[in-house]
């Protein structure tokens, strides 16, 4: 079962999408946080962000909306209050990737710069380039071949460790290449999908934002059909990100190209269903009679 993402070598393809594991510890006495082949903690920037007001979160047909706003404590705070159990959980074989949040390019090097010097127990780092890029009016920094590729280019001379992408679900092939070429390690697909939610007796949003981000289940075929895109796009691995509850989710994204995959919303309503879906994945792959499970790395046939 054993995988290798971009350098970061996971004795199992099972991760967890940042933003919904918070940063590891809060699952440990709900499940063997250990057995899985790594987490992705939720994103921090250089400085603390208070996130949007509530509600930030409502519940959609096939799936859920948030609109947290990537509040965080800041780097120098998550590396004093979480990296000791984050180091024992590396010791314990699973890999840990730490997830880099900016409003612009020179936030995300700086972020990344300080968890290079504070978190050393990291496997790699993950830049969400979804965050809005202030100077660009509010536009996500990865909207673009050319954003995506910029945050990148300045990030890759932090750090020699492996860095991946968390892609938004726009232009993926296109910006896909653009980031291979300026030395990402791997990518992220995909992050949640705009949307609104109204409540109609209200007539008001259902979250404190007109719009937020879907999630889970409503959210895979589309993720399955991106990955699958940027598999045939680019040399690189691949992440799977987008509705994965149970093992035959995970294989779909297997199938379409992805080395690993990162569950998400199934976290929320089942807090150890991480666990579970490594082993109805694990049971997938012995069922299709090999030995390794890379042999189905896009084994997908039309």
């Amino acid at each position: 079962m054993a995988v290798n993402f971009g350098g970061v070598q996971m004795k199992n393809p099972i991760n967890t999408a940042s933003g919904t594991f918070g940063q590891g510890w809060q699952f440990s006495e709900l499940m063997d946080v250990s057995q899985l082949g790594a987490i992705t903690t939720k994103g921090c920037a250089a400085e603390p962000w208070p996130g949007n007001p509530a509600p930030r979160m409502t519940e959609v047909r096939g799936g859920m909306m948030n609109s947290v706003g990537l509040q965080n404590p800041g780097v120098e705070a998550f590396a004093r209050d979480y990296g000791p159990w984050l180091s024992d959980l590396t010791d314990k074989g699973t890999q840990v990737i730490c997830q880099v949040a900016g409003h612009s390019t020179e936030e995300y090097v700086r972020a990344l710069e300080m968890f290079v010097e504070l978190c050393p127990w990291a496997a790699g780092f993950e830049i969400n380039v979804s965050c809005p890029n202030i100077a660009a009016g509010g536009a996500a920094c990865g909207s673009t071949p050319e954003g995506a590729a910029g945050v990148m280019r300045a990030c890759r001379k932090v750090t020699d460790k492996p860095l991946f992408v968390k892609m938004a679900p726009v232009r993926v092939p296109e910006i896909a290449r653009a980031l291979e070429a300026e030395g990402a390690d791997g990518l992220t697909i995909i992050n949640s999908i705009s949307g609104m939610s109204i409540d109609v007796h209200t007539r008001r949003s259902k979250l404190s934002k007109p719009t937020g981000g879907i999630s889970g289940p409503a959210c895979h075929p589309i993720a399955v059909r991106m990955v699958w895109e940027a598999a045939k796009a680019v040399n690189i691995p691949i992440c799977g990100v987008g509705g994965v509850m149970t093992g035959e989710d995970a294989a779909e994204f297997i199938l379409a190209g992805a080395c690993c995959v990162s569950v998400g919303m199934a976290s929320f309503i089942e807090p150890d269903a991480s666990v579970r879906i490594l082993h109805e994945l694990e049971a997938w792959a012995e069922s299709q009679g090999v030995s390794d499970i890379n042999e189905l790395i896009g084994a997908f046939e039309c």
